[in-house]
């Protein structure tokens, strides 16, 4: 027979432990990149499916499942195909997720000065994070900081 202060500690037990399982569920997602230009993404995971989109060398996926060597992935505007793994490397790139422009500025703050503005889409190598903020990179060497918000993944 369960007694109302087993019952309780029981709920208490579940409870921690389903908060838990939601919260490494959470940090532990896995993002990758791709590491070429021109890299396929399909309608299923084999070449025998059709190609669904074509993507650009650094362009930051978020890994939803894996089959064999081919990656379940979706993007920052939640399109989602399947990708060859080997096509692919632990993610150090971030995408610009705003509506239109996001700004780049000398340091980690609204008060630092804007070196200069990103278009939404463009892929930016990941420096460092502080903070709510990340150090990014363009491929032009432009270095400086943005809002981490404003950037996928954040």
């Amino acid at each position: 027979m369960i007694t109302k202060i087993s019952r309780t500690l029981r709920v208490s037990f579940l409870t921690a432990a389903f908060v838990f399982a939601l919260s490494v569920t959470a940090s532990s997602a896995e993002y990758v990149n791709v590491i070429n230009d021109g890299v396929n993404v399909r309608t299923g995971p084999g070449t025998s499916n059709p190609v669904y989109m074509e993507l650009f060398s650094g362009y930051p996926l978020k890994v939803i499942e894996e089959k064999d060597n081919w990656l379940k992935v979706t993007d920052f505007e939640e399109d989602s195909g399947w990708i060859y793994a080997p096509l692919t490397q632990k993610c150090d790139t971030v995408i610009v997720d705003v509506s239109s422009k996001a700004n780049m500025r000398s340091g980690p703050t609204t008060q630092d000065g804007v070196i200069a503005t990103v278009e939404r889409g463009v892929v930016l190598e990941l420096v460092s994070r502080k903070s709510e903020w990340v150090e990014v990179k363009h491929r032009s060497g432009t270095q400086g900081w943005i809002y981490a918000p404003l950037v996928w993944p954040r």
